[in-house]
């Protein structure tokens, strides 16, 4: 069983990255959730751990193999009359949905067993697809960037130093770094919108994802889904238990076969079901989980807009997130003039590299973008200056012109 996903399993490798594209929320969508989804498929699929997944019996001489196979690739069925669970309880039933059925009477009928792997093993993937559209809509920048300061906290020489094959850059060096950084990101300055769209736009299909996987997996359990933990939780000694009904561990079958005499005979089938026994844990933890996550992606998109709204409006704000990124402490006036002059897309930007950068070389980058701003802003003035100045003397000089004309002529 376990050889199914050994292929699958090579591209999945358990290791902390160097480099954080995204954020806690986004993790528990294609980490946590993908792991758990393909943890319920492998767990559906082991026979070794709660043996055949349905086991059926009858008194009509028909081999138990026949019946077995031909009840768990159609369907199983419970009657409707004998879901209630005052009958059980009363002691008028075996299990709720097993009894004496007359032919036409309403049946529940249970075919979802068979698309379960199948079904949690898509939803597995589903998770992950938003992050591997983001993995590669960032194209690998902030790991260029991180790559070309790995060492760079560990700088204390004016010449390179090799250790242990790994290259510790000088000072100078360095500084060449931090000045390509500065100015890359000046360059493209309001230019990092689609970047950071197809990271909201990853964020904003994680949570569409997960709604439409609550009301697919609804669909799949025939509307008994949405339901289910709050009948979980509620459920008491007194009533019959709601994991029976939604997955019954005994079911019936109808198996139809021709008689020596060519008459169509019906043979009336009981089946235990002990995939049914995984199936109920699984599905009661994914609502759990499911409504844990809404929870979690509704907050993340809340606080998504949140800082949108306050990146460029509050500097007490701007000072604690990036206090939280980097334990450098960046001073007002910096925080001011850099974050004032950023798009949403651009601060975004910085305060990935901010979680990413050692905090030294992260600040050496932010007073250096604080300089520049200032230099820039110093030029456009002066420039401004130098235009009215000239503007001003073009007019005296006409001015004077005239009376100077006049007295000529006089």
């Amino acid at each position: 069983m376990l050889k199914t996903f050994e292929e699958f399993s090579k591209n999945i490798k358990f290791k902390v990255k160097l480099v954080s594209i995204d954020n806690l929320v986004f993790k528990l969508h294609y980490r946590v959730t993908f792991i758990l989804l393909l943890v319920c498929t492998i767990l559906v699929t082991s026979r070794q751990y709660i043996g055949e997944h349905i086991r059926c019996i009858n008194d009509n001489g028909v081999p138990n193999n026949v019946i077995e196979t031909f009840c768990f690739f159609t369907s199983t069925y419970t009657v409707v009359r004998h879901l209630d669970p005052s009958a059980v309880l009363s002691g008028g039933g075996m299990l709720p949905g097993v009894g004496p059925y007359v032919e036409g009477e309403p049946v529940v009928r249970h075919a979802y067993y068979q698309w379960v792997p199948f079904v949690l093993f898509l939803q597995a993937l589903t998770f992950y697809i938003p992050h591997w559209i983001w993995r590669n809509k960032e194209g690998g920048r902030l790991k260029v960037i991180v790559n070309m300061f790995e060492y760079a906290a560990l700088v204390s020489s004016d010449e390179d130093i090799t250790v242990n094959n790994k290259k510790i850059p000088s000072r100078k060096a360095r500084e060449e770094n931090i000045a390509v950084v500065r100015k890359a990101f000046l360059e493209r300055l309001h230019l990092n919108r689609p970047w950071a769209m197809w990271m909201v736009f990853c964020e904003v299909l994680n949570a569409v994802n997960l709604v439409a996987q609550f009301a697919l997996t609804n669909a799949f359990l025939g509307g008994q889904f949405f339901s289910l933990g709050p009948k979980v939780v509620e459920t008491s000694g007194d009533d019959a238990d709601i994991l029976d009904i939604v997955f019954p561990k005994v079911t019936k079958c109808t198996f139809h076969k021709y008689g020596p005499s060519g008459s169509l005979q019906k043979h009336d089938a009981l089946c235990v079901m002990a995939l049914n026994i995984i199936n109920e844990k699984i599905y009661v933890c994914l609502w759990f989980w499911f409504v844990i996550l809404s929870v979690a992606t509704a907050l993340g998109l809340l606080w998504r807009l949140f800082t949108f709204v306050f990146h460029s409006r509050s500097n007490v704000f701007n000072r604690r997130i990036f206090k939280l990124a980097t334990p450098q402490q960046l001073e007002p006036y910096e925080m001011i003039t850099v974050t004032r002059k950023c798009y949403y897309s651009d601060w975004l930007f910085l305060y990935y590299l901010a979680k990413n950068l050692d905090g030294f070389v992260f600040k050496d980058i932010f007073v250096g973008l604080a300089i520049d701003f200032d230099n820039a802003d110093t030029k456009a003035l002066e420039d401004l200056a130098d235009g009215a100045s000239s503007k001003a003397t073009t007019i005296v000089t006409d001015e004077e012109k005239e009376p100077l004309q006049e007295k000529k002529d006089s």
